[in-house]
This record gives structure tokens, C-alpha cells and sequence, in this order.
């Protein structure tokens, strides 16, 4: 039984790519944990003649006895010289190979890159001289290159200004699962969980399919969250500072934004974000934000009819908003912590903020569970200008048939009752909003919900849509 889930898009890409008739450049990045390795070997596993993964922290004659070892497992006996000096050597053995390889497209495939390209090696000199100047000019050649390291992947090979400056011709980056997709996972493994619990987990760990196979599915969700993360061998204790070391050139500066954006929820403007740091006003900044932006660790927003310079930077990762808030500073010395933290406010906080995050992930299921997946528009969040009124919106749909739908999400364990004071309040928003934004669009308030609303006369009075979280599933 063929187990791989979902990542059809990439399927098809890479299909498309290896039936084309010319030599191809593939770089396949994201985060630690995501399944780039596992993509490669579902789709091109077969193709695949020479097959190389680097090895963190060693040295390059390391990588180089590495490289013949690999060579001497997939090349045939009389093609074996021994230790190549170099990597430019190393890369002139594996032309040999590959052009007395049987006809047709052949799959090169070098997995963790970044850690291929040790401290004084020739290893990125050598890679342009195959590509540029036997690989490219063939049409039978398909290399595929993965890594983690999101900066050495981006600064280093596709925003290349040396030889390979535009030579990648098909970039990808994985992206954690939806919750469509971790739900075929997590129910392989419990068939009896509902979706409500499915969410549960998601929002402590995310769509990095590696954590969502950690679960256990003799165990709940609350379960395995308290024994990955607050038990004292726990997995996911100790995940963040692998995660961040791994995926970039001295972490702590990354690590300092995240901590500085985790502390607002709605997000920091870029001068909060030096402030709080106290990272230079630089270009080396703008690369810090853009490393973790492209790593899915924060997004970038423009609020509802804000310009550029009003963009907020917000945390989206949800493993990394899960250990900062309440793994990082947990003392690890009675089980019990996740489970005894559940009836607290700061749980009650979280969850609320964490299942709107789920949502903003979402916001493609959502326009179909509208019905407007064919009309064009523009999802945003919006924020009063007015500090005492605090009026926001965490999620707006603006239509390009003259309406705006208004969200308010909310996270329970049992359908959400609108009560009056609450109803005043939503009318207000609406109020304020129009005002200020002076906006001639209907607005049409939508409520989502894990468990839909009870109905009452207010529900039915203000609320045009009501969405529960299965709409997020499709």
C-alpha cells in the first residue's frame, strides 16, 4: 500500500519537468521535517542513477569519501577510481558515469546541499562547472538538489550572482500539510479521532507531517502533546533550537525576531521589530525577515487599505508559537504540565489565537465554503485607528462584487452562543469599520466556528454566514 499523502501539485511539477525534453535544474526547499526527501523518492525513485545526501558539521574530505562511498554503492565496478582529491574531480567521475548510463532521462539527485558546500571547498565551483558546461547543454539530465538551510538555499544557489545566477529552471518549496491532509494522516493512526481533536493537535504542532507522525494513536490528542513536548525525553521539548540551528547561519539573530514577534499577536511593524531586537536598520535585516518569511516561520500583511510601509510581520509557525509560549519556559520535573495548563486562561488565549491562525491558513477553503472561489478577492486584516475604541478584524474578504465578508472566529467545545452584549459589540465593530474605512460595499458578516452557532434571535438577526470548521477540511 502506497502510504505518501497529499503534495498533488508537486507531483505533477516534477512529473511535467522529467518528461521534458532538455536538461533541468530543480532546487526542492522548506523547513526541517517537512518530506522534501520523501517527495523525491515517491516521484523520481525509480530515475534516480546517482543519489548523494550531505552530512552536517564535517569536513570536506568527509564529504568526499562520502561522495565514493555513494558512488561505489551506485556506479558499476569498472567506473571506480578511488578517493577523487577534489570536487571537481568527484563531479568529473560522475560524468563518466552518467554518459555511459543507459539512454534516456536520469535523475541526479543531491539531498542536503547546503551541508555538501563545506568551509574552502570548491564544491559551488565545481556544481556550476557541471551544470554550465556538460549538464545544460544535454537533454537528458534532470538535478535535483534539496536542502533545509532556507538561506543558504536562497542567498547561496537561487538568488545565485555568480555561474548559476538564473540556472535553477524549477524551484520549489514545501509547504506543511493543510488540515485535509493531516487528517488522512492522523486518522491512519486513529481512525476514531474527530476533527475537533484533529485541530487540537494542529494547532500545537502544526502541518510539518514528521510531528504529525510522532502521534500516537493509542493516545489522545492532549495525551500526545503532553508526552512529545512537556515530558522530560519529549521530542518536541527540545525541537526548537535543532529546527532554527539547521536551518540558518547564526540562528539567535532569527530567533530574536520570532521571540520579539511572538510578543504581539496581530504582528510588528519592521521598526517594532528592531527596536525590540536591536538588529540594525540594514539590508542584513531585511535578509533576517526574509529568510523566516520564506521559511513559513512569519508572514508579511498589509492591513485592509494600509500601504507597504504599514506591513506587519506576524508568527504563523505553530510549533514555534507553541514552544515559546508554553514549552520554553516549563520546568520539566512533574508529568502532568500540558493537561494542568488546559483550564487556564492563557490556554483559553491561545487556542483562540492559534484556531485563528489555522483559519488564515485556510482562507482558499474558506472562499469555496462562500461559494465565491471563481469571484476575484483580496483577503486582509484590518485594525481601528482609534486606540480606545480597539476594534479589529483578524480576517476580511474583500469582493469584487461589492461585498466585504467580516469574520469573527472563535474556538469552543460546544456551539458558540451569541449573547446581547456580544451582538452590541459585533454592530459596533461593523459600525466603526464602515467609518473609518468609508466603505460603500455591503458588509456581510460571516461567524467561524469550531461547532457552529446556537441559534438565537441574534444569530439570526446579524450573521450571513455561518461556517464550522469542516468547511477548513476540504
Amino acid at each position: 500500500m502506497d502510504y505518501f499523502i497529499g503534495r498533488t501539485q508537486e507531483i505533477d511539477l516534477l512529473t511535467k519537468v522529467f518528461k521534458e525534453q532538455r536538461s533541468n535544474f530543480v532546487a526542492v526547499y522548506g523547513r526541517r521535517r517537512i518530506g522534501k526527501t520523501e517527495l523525491i523518492r515517491h516521484v523520481l525513485g525509480e530515475q534516480t542513477v546517482f543519489h548523494l545526501t550531505g552530512i552536517a558539521n564535517v569536513t570536506t574530505e568527509q564529504q568526499l569519501t562520502n561522495f565514493q562511498a555513494a558512488f561505489e554503492r551506485q556506479a558499476p565496478l569498472s567506473l571506480q577510481r578511488g578517493m577523487p582529491k577534489n570536487w571537481f574531480s568527484a563531479f568529473q567521475q560522475l560524468i563518466t558515469f552518467l554518459e555511459k548510463s543507459p539512454e534516456g532521462k536520469k535523475v541526479v539527485f543531491f539531498d542536503e546541499l547546503p551541508w555538501l558546500d563545506t568551509a574552502k571547498s570548491d564544491f559551488m565551483p565545481s556544481l556550476e562547472h557541471f551544470w554550465n558546461s556538460w549538464a545544460s547543454a544535454r537533454q537528458d539530465i534532470m538535478l535535483v538538489v534539496c536542502g533545509s538551510a532556507a538561506s543558504w538555499m536562497l542567498n547561496t544557489l537561487i538568488h545565485n550572482r555568480g555561474g548559476l545566477h538564473n540556472r535553477v529552471t524549477t524551484r520549489i518549496r514545501l509547504e506543511p500539510f493543510s488540515l485535509r491532509e493531516a487528517e488522512i494522516l492522523l486518522k491512519r493512526k486513529n481512525a476514531a479521532l474527530d476533527r475537533y481533536q484533529i485541530i487540537q493537535y494542529y494547532m500545537a504542532v502544526g502541518g510539518v507531517p514528521f510531528y504529525l507522525d510522532t502521534f500516537d494513536g493509542a493516545l489522545t490528542p492532549m495525551q500526545n502533546i503532553e508526552i512529545q513536548c512537556f515530558s522530560k525525553d519529549g521530542f518536541l521539548r527540545t525541537e526548537f533550537t535543532d529546527l532554527f540551528q539547521s536551518l540558518f547561519t547564526k540562528a539567535e539573530r532569527h530567533i530574536a525576531i520570532v521571540e520579539a514577534i511572538a510578543t504581539k499577536a496581530k504582528g510588528l511593524t519592521r521598526e517594532d521589530v528592531l527596536k525590540l531586537t536591536k538588529l540594525p536598520n540594514n539590508g542584513n535585516t531585511t535578509q533576517l525577515l526574509a529568510e523566516l518569511e520564506e521559511s513559513g516561520f512569519i508572514r508579511k500583511y498589509q492591513p485592509f487599505e494600509k500601504t507597504n510601509r504599514h506591513s506587519l510581520y506576524q508568527l504563523v509557525d505553530f510549533y514555534t508559537l507553541f514552544y515559546l509560549k508554553f514549552i520554553k519556559n516549563t520546568q520539566f520535573l512533574e508529568s502532568g504540565n500540558w493537561l494542568a495548563l488546559t483550564d487556564s486562561p492563557i490556554y483559553k488565549i491561545w487556542c483562540g489565537y492559534a484556531f485563528e491562525q489555522v483559519c488564515l491558513m485556510h482562507v482558499p477553503q474558506i472562499k469555496q465554503a462562500l461559494g465565491i472561489s471563481g469571484i476575484f478577492a483580496q483577503s486582509s486584516a484590518w485594525r481601528s485607528k482609534e486606540s480606545e475604541n480597539g476594534a479589529q478584524i483578524d480576517l476580511l474578504i474583500d469582493r469584487r462584487d461589492h461585498v466585504i465578508n467580516l469574520f469573527e472566529i472563535k474556538f469552543s467545545n460546544e456551539p458558540y452562543t451569541i449573547t446581547k452584549a456580544y451582538a452590541e459589540k459585533l454592530r459596533q465593530k461593523i459600525g466603526t469599520f464602515k467609518a473609518e474605512t468609508t466603505t460603500r460595499k455591503a458588509l456581510w458578516l460571516a461567524m467561524l466556528t469550531t461547532f457552529g452557532l446556537k441559534k438565537n434571535e441574534y444569530s439570526g438577526s446579524l450573521v450571513q454566514h455561518d461556517l464550522t470548521m469542516d468547511c477548513l477540511f476540504t
